[in-house]
């Protein structure tokens, strides 16, 4: 998966050039990030086409966990009653424009594609969504927190995490503080701030996800 940031934000940044050692250094920490950010926020960023979830409903509704969600392609009745996965007919179903699927209320008068089986009492408990997501470019205040994630521990003067003073003969140096009042040595870490920064694409409540 992509990183959400790149080494060029990195040298944008800091006004210089990575060494070769940093760079080597930044390919791992850039991951790290973009997975601590991902993992935090549930969101992938990126751009997605043809993303499989499978998802219990809220009534009649289905809240897509990615955002922003830009197609909706198919939706699927899982396991209805006993039956095979049926795919819901053009019109049975629609999208808000957002993040919400709504599925029409089961009636012949509606449903008059759907095919010709008997369907049980109730409705069905899961569904499959299949549809697209993404930014085509990471958000500027993602590519931000990401760096600075990176940063903070790429350009820390010691990769000895913890350390905050160190003494060789008669010289000796202070180390600057990280969150906790430590070093970061070599962790990418996801600071309060960050958080902070993240919390508006952090998604507080959807539909429950089915592990696929």
């Amino acid at each position: 998966m992509t990183n959400l940031a790149t080494q060029a934000d990195l040298e944008a940044r800091i006004g210089r050039s990575l060494t070769t050692t940093e760079a080597t250094r930044a390919a791992a920490y850039l991951t790290d990030a973009s997975a601590l950010i991902r993992g935090y926020t549930r969101q992938t960023f990126t751009a997605v086409d043809g993303d499989v979830v499978e998802l219990r409903p809220v009534g009649m509704r289905i809240r897509l966990p990615e955002r922003p969600v830009t197609a909706v392609n198919s939706v699927e009745a899982i396991g209805w009653g006993g039956l095979a996965d049926i795919t819901l007919p053009v019109g049975s179903w629609g999208w808000d424009g957002i993040d919400v699927v709504e599925i029409t209320p089961f009636d012949s008068r509606v449903w008059i594609n759907f095919p010709e089986l008997d369907l049980p009492d109730s409705y069905p408990d899961t569904y499959r969504v299949d549809y697209d997501h993404g930014d085509a470019d990471v958000p500027d205040d993602v590519v931000a927190v990401a760096a600075s994630m990176v940063l903070r521990t790429l350009l820390s003067p010691s990769l000895v995490e913890g350390m905050t003073s160190e003494h060789i003969g008669q010289y000796s140096y202070q180390l600057g503080q990280f969150a906790g009042g430590a070093a970061s040595g070599t962790s990418v870490r996801l600071t309060e701030a960050d958080k902070d920064a993240l919390r508006n694409y952090r998604r507080q409540a959807t539909s429950i996800q089915v592990r696929l």
